[in-house]
């Protein structure tokens, strides 16, 4: 697919039409392409990143402000952090397919740098400054209440969610919570790991993850959403 309708195609995605469509390219564009092809400094993403980053902390604050009278400083800046922190952006890029459309340099793309986590969370904070230097401030906010901010509960839970699961079952049980790695795939430098989460013999949850730390947060994410599907199905 050519840089253009990569382009077109992630407008239609995201349902925002740049003025600028150079923005979103700029947004998109790694260093390491950004190397590998000679451009200038600022033509790949780090400056929107900054920016981004400043305008997410602007709306997730309000959204935390205006939707929770009765929160606390200290509650909501904890709950800010666990909503716009790289694993939870991370998270919401997979969700809506970033890396897909990212342009990284040849050996970063090889390395596996498109599921990165730190690579993309600053895409994804760069698309967020591109929105806002193309539209304003009501673009972006759009953007953020639907990419990141969406199902917000269940994104604090996934950062949380080996904390989470613990406290669920300590109640009620207790045989040892355990994770353990049951399989591992592809080459050195692009590694796929499979963790099972455990009580006891019992398997409760499967995650995938480039490390065996993210794979076990996604093996209890899956725990927890199970154990409260069940309850709810109970009544």
């Amino acid at each position: 697919m050519s840089v253009k309708k990569m382009l077109t195609s992630f407008q239609e995605k995201i349902g925002y039409s740049f003025n600028e469509p150079e923005l979103l390219r700029t947004a998109l564009t790694h260093s390491s392409y950004a190397n590998e092809y000679t451009l200038k400094k600022i033509h790949h993403n780090e400056r929107l990143e900054f920016l981004g980053d400043a305008v997410l902390e602007v709306v997730s604050s309000e959204f935390l402000f205006t939707g929770h009278p009765e929160m606390s400083e200290g509650k909501m800046s904890r709950k800010r952090a666990s909503l716009v922190c790289e694993p939870t952006l991370a998270f919401c890029a997979r969700e809506m397919g970033l890396g897909d459309y990212l342009l990284l340099g040849r050996g970063e793309d090889l390395g596996g740098g498109r599921d990165r986590d730190s690579i993309l969370s600053d895409a994804l904070e760069a698309v967020i400054g591109a929105v806002y230097l193309d539209g304003g401030l009501e673009p972006a906010r759009n953007f953020i209440m639907t990419y990141i901010l969406n199902d917000s509960d269940s994104k604090v839970m996934f950062q949380d969610s080996k904390t989470i699961l613990q406290e669920m079952l300590q109640k009620d049980h207790k045989e040892p919570i355990s994770y353990e790695l049951v399989d591992s795939t592809g080459p050195e430098h692009h590694r796929e790991f499979v963790i099972e989460v455990k009580l006891g013999d019992r398997v409760l949850g499967t995650g995938k993850g480039k490390t065996i730390k993210a794979a076990g947060q996604q093996a209890a994410y899956q725990a927890i959403k199970d154990l409260k599907e069940k309850e709810n199905a109970r009544g």
